[in-house]
């Protein structure tokens, strides 16, 4: 059995995912690891975080190294020497935000790499050839996401075209071990959102994901459609929100009923001098962390806020140095990867609804402002 439902705390969900290469308990985080790797970290790092699954990006990869040169060298797993499950985005949202150097047909999207500018197409059968190449453990289906705010005429057009790509995604033979995501779409509106499942559950996918969210809309809006739409998902299979988010985000997403989530934001914001803590964000660019000796987050086991302090991180970044955003992006995954871990012993002990109150009480304090 791929997916598990192990336990519920109101919408809240636990579940466990059987893959060829682990299990993965849920809710869950993916750490992004674009290119086939996570910023700045080693795979040792993810081991010791205990990241279960990581994500890949389809459209770079294709683009360096080449699918083929990594299946050559014996797959994702292999060449990246992670030996844990893979989920591999479609390249779907990377050609569509390249708006200006792309040009979308029935038959796929073309684009302009922005690399070297050369020109490519990417087809529903295509993204399958690469992603079954790369040898990932989860594969999504070719969508397109329209930015929002859009039209419902152009929001019907793109979920409709979804739908005939989804068609087509499930005629490509995939490897054995491999698992297909059907996408959702519809922006926010709820009854498209409900034409788009439809039509994806008559091709019984894997699991299902909903994208189109995060990608220009209030995200007051974003959190009302997860808290209705996200139920009315199959019961049976994983539920994915892409590109989410926020902290408070992912806690939202998992009350409403999400079981696994990835953002580039815990990475991204290292790199700019952000730590995530259970008082909010902090930014360790300001002056008033000069001369303090206080661990990051006192309240964080990592190993980052058992040794160091605020003034030498913010002394590593001021003069340039790399260990700076090394040792933020491990605090920051391990935050996230803490909070799902903890979220899902809430549900298991049918206690979902307390710990959301007080994670989101003490995270919204912002001490450090």
């Amino acid at each position: 059995m791929f997916f598990q439902l192990d336990g519920t705390s109101g919408q809240a969900r636990a579940g466990t995912l059987t893959t060829a290469h682990g299990v993965i308990q849920t809710p869950i985080f993916m750490p992004v690891g674009t290119r086939g790797s996570v910023k700045s970290l080693w795979q040792e790092d993810l081991v010791e975080l205990g990241a279960q699954i990581i994500l890949g990006n389809t459209y770079h990869l294709f683009l360096k190294p080449g699918h083929e040169l990594i299946e050559r060298l014996g797959g994702l797993h292999k060449f990246m020497t992670w030996d844990r499950p893979i989920l591999t985005d479609s390249g779907g949202y990377q050609v569509f935000s390249l708006a200006d150097l792309n040009k979308l047909t029935e038959e796929g999207v073309t684009f302009q790499s922005h690399i070297d500018g050369t020109r490519h197409l990417l087809t529903p059968e295509r993204s399958m050839e690469i992603q079954r190449a790369l040898g990932s453990d989860i594969v999504m289906a070719f969508d397109e996401c329209p930015a929002l705010p859009a039209s419902r005429e152009k929001l019907q057009k793109s979920l409709q075209l979804t739908q005939r790509w989804a068609v087509r995604c499930k005629s490509v033979e995939l490897k054995p071990h491999q698992h297909l995501f059907g996408i959702v779409q519809g922006g926010l509106e709820l009854d498209l959102r409900r034409e788009s499942l439809q039509g994806l559950q008559e091709l019984n996918f894997d699991g299902y994901a909903l994208g189109g969210l995060s990608v220009g809309e209030k995200n007051e809006e974003m959190v009302e459609l997860c808290k209705t739409f996200a139920p009315e998902l199959p019961a049976d299979k994983p539920r994915y929100l892409m590109g989410v988010g926020k902290p408070l985000d992912v806690l939202n997403g998992i009350k409403a009923g999400i079981d696994m989530f990835d953002c580039v934001l815990p990475t991204r914001n290292a790199r700019n001098g952000q730590f995530l803590t259970r008082q909010g964000p902090l930014n360790i660019k300001k002056a008033r962390f000069t001369e303090d000796a206080g661990a990051p987050d006192p309240t964080c086991g990592c190993r980052v806020c058992r040794r160091y302090s605020r003034a030498y991180v913010r002394h590593l970044f001021n003069v340039g140095e790399y260990l700076a955003g090394q040792l933020i992006t491990f605090h920051n995954l391990y935050f996230y990867l803490q909070m799902v871990k903890e979220a899902r012993e809430a549900i298991l002990k049918g206690a979902f609804d307390e710990y959301y109150s007080k994670f989101y009480n003490d995270y919204s304090s912002n001490a450090w402002e």
